[in-house]
């Protein structure tokens, strides 16, 4: 498979913020006072009555229920960035339309899976930039309050979220440390991209980007840490591959984990000969543990595969996303 021409990728990120509020829950002891039987003498003490034990709030789940993303759904996402319908279907409409339209779209896989369906956005949070911008890493990053409207509206609806990274120069882990406060929410996980992880010297449009499994893996386990420290869900983190150069030492990649769900994702285009070829070159030695994930493009594909033919793909892709 091909990938879609850099230079349409290559778009500043437009987006408005909105606050998201939170919630606390305080609790306390509590004691009743037994009144003194009639006739007793005033020196005789009220009798409180025991508090009852605090019990522990439930712990946050995935949407559907449970703790664990797979076996027990699918997904199916709308890629892109907010507000630039160039870079995905996902920047083609607003926060509840886009919600709509997700919705609408894993209703259509319904019919050929053997287990529920999630909708889910994949939001590029930073972007591959032509130029090397003010810190010099030719990525462009949305701030929190950039993603938040998405994030929320997902958050609202039922809807999982993961934030695709592209970080130029900077290393995957420093990018996903901006987006901590989006990530202790237990419904939103992490993509990593290596197309656009650049090594020094490079520059976009000219390399394809590749990372080596050692940053993945610092990675995965800053975010297992932050999942376990804050009682989290598993989360899913997709990793983006076309082309064999893209994942230096692959084999080493790390799986053990519990707190995350490792998928690769194929995400090149081209003729169902041409995806098929790259599908099934992907899964050559592909470490136990990871799961495969399938890109459908609206524009660049001859022709896109219908939900029936994405689903008879084998194995069953647990994610699917839309460009």
């Amino acid at each position: 498979m091909t990938r879609a021409p850099l230079s349409r990728l290559l778009v500043p990120a437009l987006c408005a913020g909105l606050l998201l509020t939170g919630c606390a829950r305080d609790s306390g002891p509590g004691a009743a006072a037994t009144p003194a039987a009639s006739g007793a003498s005033s020196s005789a003490a009220s009798s409180p009555t025991p508090s009852p034990t605090p019990t522990p709030e439930e712990p946050a789940e995935l949407i559907g229920g449970g703790t664990e993303v797979f076996p027990g759904r699918r997904m199916v996402a709308l890629y892109g960035h907010p507000g630039t319908p160039g870079l995905g279907v996902l920047g083609e409409q607003g926060p509840q339309e886009s919600v709509a339209r997700a919705k609408d779209l894993a209703a259509q896989y319904e019919p050929f899976s053997d287990v529920p369906v999630v909708p889910a956005f994949e939001i590029i949070a930073t972007t591959a930039s032509a130029e090397p911008g003010e810190d010099g890493d030719y990525s462009r990053e949305s701030t929190v309050e950039d993603l938040r409207p998405y994030v929320e509206a997902a958050v609202e609806n039922d809807v999982y979220v993961v934030l695709d990274l592209q970080p130029g120069h900077q290393d995957f882990l420093g990018q996903a440390q901006q987006y901590e406060e989006l990530l202790r929410l237990p419904n939103v996980g992490l993509a990593l991209d290596p197309e656009w992880r650049l090594a020094p010297g490079q520059v976009h449009m000219v390399q394809i980007g590749s990372v080596d499994a050692a940053e993945i893996n610092a990675t995965t386990a800053w975010l297992a840490d932050l999942t376990a420290r804050h009682d989290l869900p598993q989360k899913v983190v997709l990793l983006h591959q076309f082309a064999d150069s893209m994942i230096t030492n692959r084999h080493l990649v790390d799986t053990s984990h519990p707190e995350v769900a490792l998928v690769l994702h194929a995400d090149g285009h081209g003729t169902p000969d041409l995806k098929m070829g790259t599908w099934e070159r992907l899964q050559e030695g592909l470490p136990p543990g990871i799961r495969m994930a399938w890109k459908n493009f609206y524009d660049e594909d001859t022709p896109t595969f219908t939900p029936e033919q994405t689903f008879a793909i084998e194995p069953q892709p647990w994610f699917v996303s839309y460009q």
